[in-house]
């Protein structure tokens, strides 16, 4: 098997070269209009926005710092300035039922006109119908009213006084009412000269008396008919009075809104209601001036009480869209209940909360209906009742607005339940990749509701188009950002850091947000140095700065392997013992740090424990590698017998979790060199994951894994022999930083790419693998010649063992 060389110095970082850039600094550049590295992403919002049919809303994810909700938003406002503004919405009183309050879609601007309008005519009917009642001619008419209810009255009584005389017989009024009495000439007979009339006299003015009574009755009987009646002209007078009043002033708001049928059937209601409430009018003239309300509030009413004569004339404007130039795009960035589906709100008066239809207040859906509505998707989803509402009002159609309080019956306060409004809008969620199919794998009906996904890439290739588009990226961020100019040497400096944060030497990182962050830190050190431009070494202070301010845990386990309190050797041989690399998390901060693995082997049944696992510290992809490790040791020396050993696999001083099966190779490493009893040299790492045919897979992290080996040899001290074997597939990941580039340059550090276990054991070990001759059997002095000749030892080992409990012996 040919040896593994050490890669060359070109392998190890990929270096941008600042002389292919046709410019001094990004002040030069044209600032880039288009998101970069989105293409997949864009072509789906041009067909989810496009698109028109009901459910075609939009899910946008992808990793954090790709700029999704910035790409989102900008697309949206570019497309809405092309498309017509949405309708103005305005909820009137609905005099028939109060509690549902109408709502009324109005032309642009139209809804602050009219609710001006409306106020406008409210403060001339406050003085105009106060007035047309306090005028003489409805005095005179009212008096009219009056004096012929009392002459009818008179007429009546006068007509039975005229019967009753010519009977002898005088109407009289007392205390107590009405009477007849008999009199003699003008003089009103007592009792006791009535007694001594004869009695036939007795008995006619007796009988006189009771039919004048009996027509007494009728007439007091006609009495309250005439009261209603007189009531009525009087109600008849004031409307035709207060018509008279209004109508007028209403007639000039028709001739503004003929082209709104249902304005003009609000007016029609507006005067009836008028009309029939004219009184109101007067009594608040009479009341004096009322109490101001408080800023934003409309005028307070009383407890209990119907919206007052200038409340309920009112226009609540829901919904201005003067100001606009195209489709509204609305960024909701608290998307709870209320927010989303709008509220009504209640006012504390007298020690009750009372509300009418101008505290009904919009929400998102409202100022986005005909447009485009923004969400965090995440903010929505942990919003109590959020999701369910926006899903049903997307059902629907419609915007209802509803008050949870009362669904839930957890008040008992009187609400309203104002007239639901039509929806039409696209929602565009927001979020990450995980959020979005899990969402999609629990709810059957987001499916329906979203059917475009706009995925975002955290990267692209790495071509020269893309450099150059990269550059003009950096130039149009610091023009945004109003930061210094780069050279052309510091935005090849940032490119580099592009691929570092892709990890990946062939593709550039789309994650505008750490990008971002890099370029106005870099900006903070040349400001520092008194550079009016962002040099490299601004962009190299930068990028150690930030390591710098995030390095307290990786110095403290590097100090500690130092100090010998983390046992890891860099130099020498040991038997059945590697150094294998780990990477460490925190904070999104990433450190690889070494990680001594041990073999040990003894006479068994096949069986390879993994202590991680049999402790519950190993995670469930570790415990794969471990087992896919017996599957090759088991087709590599057990084809015609049984494994007969046990062997036991640990990571040494491991205190936390482990997981991934990035170390698989380093414990197949440490097992076959427990098992052929060759020492491992101590002085190199490994990392890379097995299967089962022997082949070294790529893994993750692997710049992190070969620095942090790195730093632990620089701090003992680089002998030359030192490295690092990794998977060969990840070379094209490899963006190591400088240090380690120059160190592999002056031939003190070394990577190798490895493809095999056998290529990784010999370099390991020094001692050829070996493989099978036409016999089946290894070559002698390899590594599997070795195993084969333990295993065989063992198997007999455990066959005499077998027969000595059984008191045989062997033949």
């Amino acid at each position: 098997m040919a040896s593994v060389s050490p890669l060359p110095v070109e392998a190890l970082r990929r270096v941008c070269d600042a002389s292919q850039f046709g410019f001094s600094t990004t002040a030069e550049l044209e600032p880039l209009e288009d998101t970069l590295g989105q293409a997949r992403a864009l072509e789906a919002m041009r067909f989810g926005v496009g698109v028109r049919h009901q459910s075609y809303n939009l899910f946008a994810f992808g990793p954090p710092g790709t700029g999704k909700h910035t790409t989102v938003l900008q697309y949206l406002k570019k497309q809405a300035q092309h498309e017509e503004v949405p309708s103005d919405w305005v909820y009137v009183n609905s005099f028939a039922d109060p509690h549902r309050p109408r709502a009324i879609r109005l032309p642009v601007g139209r809804g602050k006109k009219l609710s001006d309008d409306m106020e406008k005519l409210i403060e001339e009917l406050r003085a105009s119908i106060p007035a047309t009642f306090d005028s003489e001619a409805f005095r005179q008419r009212k008096q009219s009213l009056s004096s012929e209810f009392e002459h009818q009255q008179e007429q009546a009584f006068e007509e039975l006084r005229v019967q009753a005389k010519e009977k002898g017989i005088a109407l009289l009024r007392t205390p107590l009412g009405l009477t007849f009495a008999p009199v003699r000439g003008e003089e009103v007979i007592d009792p006791e000269e009535f007694s001594k009339l004869p009695e036939a006299d007795q008995k006619r003015i007796q009988k006189d008396v009771e039919a004048l009574q009996e027509r007494l009755q009728e007439v007091l009987q006609q009495v309250p008919r005439w009261e209603r009646e007189q009531r009525r002209k009087l109600r008849d007078l004031r409307r035709e009075v207060t018509r008279f009043a209004a109508s007028h002033l209403i007639e000039d708001l028709r001739s503004q809104y003929v082209d709104l049928p249902d304005v003009i059937e609000y007016f029609d209601e507006v005067l009836s209601d008028i009309v029939e409430n004219a009184s109101q009018f007067v009594q608040q003239a009479q009341a004096g001036p009322q109490p101001e309300a408080p800023p934003g509030l409309p005028q307070p009413m009383p407890p209990g009480a119907a919206p007052g004569p200038g409340r309920r004339y009112l226009v609540n404007v829901l919904v201005d869209r003067s100001a606009l130039t195209g489709a509204p795009v609305v960024y909701a960035d608290q998307p709870a209940y209320a927010d989303l589906v709008g509220r009504v709100e209640h006012v504390s008066q007298f020690g009750a909360l009372v509300t009418d239809f101008t505290l009904i207040k919009a929400g998102a859906l409202h100022r986005a209906n005909g447009g485009y509505l923004v969400l965090d998707a995440l903010k929505v989803f942990s919003q109590p009742f959020a999701w369910e509402a926006l899903k049903r009002a997307l059902r629907a159609g419609e915007i209802k607005i509803e008050s949870l309080a009362e669904k839930m019956s957890l008040v008992s306060t009187v609400s309203l339940e104002p007239e639901p409004i039509p929806l039409s809008t696209k929602v565009i969620l927001v979020g990450d990749r995980r959020l979005y199919y899990m969402v999609s794998s629990l709810d059957p009906e987001f499916d329906e509701l979203f059917k475009v996904a706009v995925d975002f890439d955290d990267r692209l290739d790495r071509t020269d188009t893309a450099v150059a588009q990269y550059a003009r990226l950096v130039a149009s961020l610091a023009q945004r950002e109003n930061l210094k100019p780069l050279d052309a040497g510091a935005v090849a400096r940032v490119i580099e850091e592009g691929s570092r944060l892709a990890a990946d030497a062939h593709k550039l990182s789309t994650r505008t947000a750490s990008l971002l962050q890099l370029l106005r830190e870099s900006d903070y050190w040349a400001g520092e140095a008194q550079r009016g431009v962002v040099t490299t070494a601004d962009v190299d202070r930068a990028i150690g700065a930030y390591l710098r301010r995030g390095d307290y845990i990786r110095e403290r386990m590097q100090e500690e392997i130092r100090r010998g309190t983390i046992l890891i050797d860099v130099e020498g041989a040991q038997e059945g013992q590697v150094n294998g690399l780990s990477v460490v998390d925190y904070g999104g901060r990433l450190f690889g740090r070494p990680n001594r693995i041990t073999a040990r082997v003894r006479m068994g049944k096949g069986e390879v424990v993994d202590i991680e696992r049999e402790v519950a510290l190993g995670g469930p992809l570790h415990s794969k590698g471990v087992l896919i490790l017996a599957g090759y040791l088991g087709e590599r020396f057990a084809r015609e017998r049984p494994l007969s050993f046990s062997a036991s696999l640990v990571f040494e001083q491991s205190y936390g979790g482990v997981d991934g099966d990035s170390a698989s190779s380093a414990e197949l490493y440490a097992l076959l060199s427990a098992l052929a009893e060759v020492p491992v040299r101590q002085d190199l790492a490994v990392t890379g994951s097995v299967n089962q045919r022997g082949h070294v897979q790529a893994i993750g992290g692997v710049n992190e894994k070969i620095e942090g080996f790195f730093d632990v040899c620089s701090q003992f001290g680089l002998t030359g022999n030192q490295g690092v074997l990794i998977p060969a597939a990840n070379v094209q990941h490899l963006m190591l930083r400088p240090e380690v580039v120059r160190a592999a340059a002056e031939g003190r550090f070394h990577i190798y790419p490895i493809e095999t276990v056998d290529q990784g054991i010999e370099i390991l070990t020094g001692v050829p693998a070996g493989e099978r001759d036409g016999q089946g059997a290894y070559p002698p002095d390899t590594i599997h010649a070795r195993i084969d000749e333990r295993l065989a030892r063992l198997a007999e080992h455990a066959k005499q063992f077998a027969l000595a409990a059984r008191g045989e012996r062997s033949v």
